[in-house]
C-alpha cells in the first residue's frame, strides 16, 4: 500500500471511531435524560408510559394519606387544572407538606397513578422549582383562557 492510501485508511478508521463514540454517548445521554411534565400534561397523555420522568406541582390540601404500618404515603399533586395521585415509599423530605411545591421522579402506571422513586421539596419559603412555577403559570393561563 502506498503512503497516501495508508493515510486515507487511517483517517477513515479514526473518523469511524469518533462517529461510533459520539453515537454511543448520545444514546446513553438520551436514556438517562429525565423530562419534566405537569399534572395537566400527564392527564392529557403527553407523558411517557415506559420510562421515568419528573412531575411537579402543588401538594393538594387534605390529600396526604400515610400508612401507619410502613413508610408508604400517597398524595395528590395539582397544577390548579389537573390532579394526579402520587404514591411514594420512603422518608419524605422535612419540608414536604400540603400546599407546598414539589417535584417527584418516577413512572406512571396504567391506572394513572404516579409511582415516585424520589420526592424533592422546595428549600425555603420563597423558592419554587422553575419547572413547577412554569407549569403552574402555563396551567393558570390556559385555565383563564377557557373561562373568558
Amino acid at each position: 500500500m502506498s503512503p497516501r492510501k495508508k493515510r486515507i485508511f487511517v483517517i477513515c478508521i479514526v473518523l469511524s471511531g469518533i462517529t461510533i463514540s459520539v453515537a454511543l454517548i448520545l444514546t446513553a445521554f438520551e436514556k438517562n435524560l429525565m423530562y419534566f411534565y405537569s399534572p395537566t400534561e400527564v392527564a392529557n397523555g403527553s407523558a411517557p408510559e415506559v420510562r421515568d420522568f419528573r412531575i411537579g406541582g402543588i401538594v393538594l390540601k387534605d390529600s396526604v394519606k400515610r400508612n401507619v404500618d410502613n413508610l408508604k404515603v400517597s398524595f395528590v399533586l395539582t397544577d390548579t387544572v389537573s390532579e394526579i395521585e402520587v404514591q411514594y415509599e420512603g422518608i419524605l423530605p422535612d419540608l414536604f407538606r400540603e400546599g407546598q411545591g414539589i417535584v417527584a421522579n418516577g413512572k406512571l402506571q396504567s391506572n394513572n397513578i404516579f409511582i415516585a422513586k424520589q420526592v424533592l421539596a422546595k428549600h425555603d419559603e420563597n423558592y419554587m422549582p422553575p419547572e413547577v412555577a412554569e407549569a403552574l403559570e402555563k396551567a393558570n393561563s390556559h385555565f383563564m383562557e377557557q373561562y373568558k
